[in-house]
């Protein structure tokens, strides 16, 4: 489902900025304790995605990666093993979910900077819940960088530049990433979330692009 034609383009630019934190909270502990229980086997692929998440790998909880084709967004076997997960999904974030991940970055590991162009990503509202993670992981988006931190729940504006850089080569960054059709609740939420909290950070910007920041 690369399409969704029934629902209207989004000013991601205006509801989210770059990330945002939601004014909502998770249990860091018992999200990372189910994510830690997945069978080994079931992690080991990039889930069928392609392109610059090949150094990541994902577990699809609903739908598929969209190199797989337009294939209906439906539960996939491993949600049925991960009941915090779906509670999060169609319970605390007050939203119809639509395609659902788990993705595990390896230490040094970079996803470039890209844009999600097709229509499904500008009609859907991309969240990420921080599984695993810290402090020398870096969510780069709209020109800034960001630091999420178990426990909390972001928007992230994927209709723009974003990318990730995880700068220890001993420790990988897990997190949960759902999109979400919008709804007056979310849309709340996104009103009352807290803005401003990316950095300028030269590091960042020149691993990820090559060359330092303009002055």
């Amino acid at each position: 489902m690369l399409n969704l034609p029934e629902h209207p383009l989004l000013d991601k630019a205006a509801l989210v900025g770059g990330c945002t934190r939601l004014p909502l909270r998770c249990d860091a502990e018992r999200l990372q304790a189910e994510v830690a229980a997945i069978p080994a086997d079931q992690w080991g692929t990039r889930g069928g995605r392609v392109g610059v998440h090949n150094a990541a790998q994902a577990i699809f909880l609903r739908g598929h990666a969209p190199a797989e084709g337009n294939l209906p967004i439906e539960d996939r076997e491993t949600l049925a093993q991960v009941p915090y997960i779906r509670d999060i999904i169609t319970r605390l974030i007050p939203a119809p979910p639509l395609r659902c991940l788990l993705a595990m970055l390896p230490g040094a590991a970079v996803i470039a900077p890209h844009v999600d162009q097709a229509d499904y990503f500008s009609k859907t509202i991309r969240i990420h819940v921080p599984v695993t993670t810290h402090r020398a992981v870096w969510m780069f988006c709209a020109g800034s960088s960001y630091r999420m931190v178990p426990g909390e729940i972001w928007a992230l504006n994927n209709s723009t530049l974003h990318g990730v850089w995880n700068a220890d080569p001993a420790q990988s960054r897990t997190h949960l990433i759902c999109d979400f059709l919008p709804t007056p609740a979310l849309l709340d939420l996104l009103a009352r979330a807290e803005r401003n909290l990316g950095v300028a950070d030269a590091a960042v910007h020149e691993r990820l692009f090559g060359v330092q920041p303009a002055a």
